[in-house]
């Protein structure tokens, strides 16, 4: 069922994700988008000029203000946050602070607007898996580490907030998906990223370089397929006015049909080839989570691409549209977890 007429409003709006949903959304649907700015994809795009686009700048943990933002909407997307490592580690308190009660807030704006709200979406993250997120799915027990390890505290804050998020639907009645996203990159992304980096500096004609001893499983997915599973949660009749049961242990949570999953496509690394040994050819390979993989060596470390060979599909899909904004002083990728939004 096609979303049209419907008031959506979005928080992370200006972000990478927020804005490339716009577009989707914006030709049939009243679209609202809420940021403070902090990182600015909405500037780069033609959105303000679309009639049914509007912008208001504020901040999700004022929530007097999101209230009143919020009255009269039919969906909510709730994707602010606080992402990226080196911000998390630099910034715990306030991370905490705005995943957590940024969360809270969007969430009792939700409920101050039951009348109309039909679909409230919280980001989560695929960090609540620990450290090796490799073939999971909802099922999945959450996995953090030990307090006092600073990439946990983005983990903890999103995992609180999808407890939130489910609390609301069981309590009160509120029609809540929460989503998993697995590492978003593509054309538009502002910040870091090993995707975003490995194509400027392939594209560079430089060596691509991996932190660690290779040994590291991610996962990517790229933002048009995570804006399709998005469609699928804001669009799926499961939260029907009348349907608003507890769902069996079996069953996806919050709702979601089992093809909403996140991340739909999620693409792993297979492994990265040493040539002094005469293994491999091309880039590094992309492929589905569902086959066997060898375990990286440890000396599988530093592998020199010319541009041309790249060839995977889902790189070379991106590879072309990131061409308008290389940084040709991102060299090296982290292998960083926490995803731009």
């Amino acid at each position: 069922m096609a979303l049209s007429g419907r008031r959506i409003v979005v928080t992370g709006g200006a972000g990478f994700i927020g804005t490339t949903l716009a577009r989707k959304l914006v030709d049939e649907n009243e679209i609202v988008a809420v940021d403070n700015l902090h990182r600015d994809t909405l500037g780069g795009t033609d959105l303000m000029e679309h009639p049914n686009f509007g912008f208001v700048q504020g901040d999700v943990l004022d929530a007097e203000f999101l209230t009143e933002v919020v009255k009269g909407a039919t969906h909510l997307v709730h994707a602010a946050a606080i992402a990226g490592v080196d911000t998390v580690i630099e910034s715990p308190v306030r991370t905490m602070r705005v995943n957590l009660i940024g969360t809270y807030n969007a969430l009792e704006a939700a409920l101050r607007t039951k009348d109309t709200i039909e679909r409230f979406i919280e980001f989560s993250t695929s960090e609540v898996f620990g450290t090796y997120a490799f073939k999971v799915d909802e099922q999945h027990v959450t996995t953090q580490g030990s307090v006092g390890e600073a990439r946990w505290t983005y983990a903890v804050s999103k995992l609180a907030g999808e407890h939130m998020a489910h609390a609301y639907h069981d309590e009160l009645g509120l029609p809540t998906v929460s989503v998993r996203p697995f590492n978003v990159y593509g054309p538009g992304q502002i910040g870091g990223g090993a995707i975003r980096a490995f194509i400027e500096t392939a594209l560079a004609g430089r060596d691509l370089v991996i932190h660690g001893d290779g040994s590291q499983i991610r996962a990517w997915c790229y933002v048009d397929d995570m804006v399709e599973a998005l469609m699928l949660a804001l669009e799926h009749r499961a939260f029907g006015r009348d349907d608003l049961r507890p769902r069996a242990a079996h069953q996806a949570p919050y709702g979601v049909p089992w093809r909403a999953r996140v991340p739909a496509t999620a693409l792993h690394r297979r492994r990265v080839a040493h040539p002094e040994r005469g293994e491999g050819s091309g880039a590094p390979r992309v492929r589905g989570a569902g086959r066997a993989r060898r375990r990286p060596r440890a000396d599988d470390r530093v592998v020199s691409r010319a541009p041309g060979r790249m060839s995977s599909r889902a790189i070379g899909r991106a590879s072309g549209r990131f061409r308008d904004f290389r940084d040709p002083e991102s060299a090296v990728a982290d292998s960083g977890s926490a995803g731009d939004r």
